[in-house]
């Protein structure tokens, strides 16, 4: 199997990995609150991704070529600031999970990549790409059919809505933090960043479920080592020969995956309204990556920071 064709298969494996987590998230809804879930997950991820940095010893410094000679302390004030913003990701989602459906959340989820030239177009004035002119209705009608099969929009649709932006927030906020710093280290600070500000959360909004039930560690330890952890190592294995063009392209079948591990986990089934609008809801995410030269600097949602080289 050639380098390139190894890169494939890890960066599908990542792709169904993360398809899996909404499924997962979704049972351990019922069993923990969202920050404690939250808060477990990433604290298992830090100390999985620790003997990663060890072996390696990246430098705890800027890049020297990084504009601006960063000091060493912005590496935590930049990672708390990308914390911040995943915290907000992941707590939507997590939220989201309890009152909608796990394929359901994904394709709402998966919304983020279409929104990213929109918020950079607002934010920072750039051209919107042409594609996305098209990729943009095609996205409106494929949440409507989403829903529609639904029979109504419940609380947990608008909660996976708000994830969407506020992932598309963190990958605009990584974009011009990303070459400040060295990859590795830059992944461990969000992720513990994440860690401190759900442990904050769930003290304040659940100080007497702390500690999860026995049922609930089998999962917390798949999303903490697997399904973030291991993820990260495997794509930034997967895109050393994977260029992000194509990188893209299989990210968008997350929601595909989510949606199968949906039916095989917990039996959630999609009828040919949701398949329809999830259909349009991918081929949006494609087209509004094929025109525009975001896609090489553009995280994936579920990763703490991708593309780490």
């Amino acid at each position: 199997m050639s380098a390139q064709a190894r890169g494939v298969v890890l960066l599908v494996l990542v792709t169904c990995l993360w398809g899996s987590t909404f499924a997962v998230v979704k049972t351990l809804g019922e069993l923990l609150p969202p920050p404690v879930l939250i808060a477990w997950r990433f604290l298992i991820a830090s100390v999985a991704l620790l003997p990663l940095l060890l072996i390696r010893r990246p430098a705890w410094t800027p890049r020297p070529d990084a504009p601006g000679a960063w000091q060493r302390g912005s590496l935590w004030r930049d990672g708390a600031v990308l914390g911040a913003w995943l915290i907000a990701g992941y707590g939507t989602q997590t939220t989201a999970l309890l009152t909608t459906t796990a394929n359901r959340a994904a394709f709402f989820t998966a919304l983020s990549v279409v929104l990213v030239p929109v918020w950079l177009m607002v934010s920072q004035r750039r051209r919107m790409p042409t594609l996305l002119w098209a990729a943009l209705p095609l996205a409106v009608l494929g949440l409507g059919l989403l829903s529609w099969e639904g029979g109504t929009l419940v609380a947990g649709d608008i909660w996976a809505l708000a994830c969407a932006f506020t992932y598309a927030g963190f990958i605009v906020t990584l974009e011009r933090m990303a070459h400040r710093h060295a990859a590795l280290p830059f992944t461990l600070v969000q992720v513990l960043g994440v860690t401190a500000l759900a442990w904050a959360w769930a003290l304040v909004a659940a100080p007497g479920s702390l500690w999860p039930p026995a049922g609930a560690w089998a999962p917390l330890l798949y999303l903490g080592v697997i399904a973030t952890a291991a993820t990260t190592l495997m794509q930034t294995v997967g895109q050393r020969t994977v260029n992000a063009a194509g990188a893209s392209l299989i990210y968008a079948l997350e929601p595909v995956t989510a949606t199968l591990f949906s039916f095989l986990l917990i039996g959630e089934q999609v009828g040919l309204r949701g398949a329809l609008g999830g259909l349009l809801v991918v081929a949006a995410t494609v087209l509004s990556q094929r025109d525009g030269g975001n896609q090489s600097s553009e995280p994936h949602a579920e990763a703490p920071a991708v593309q780490v080289q």
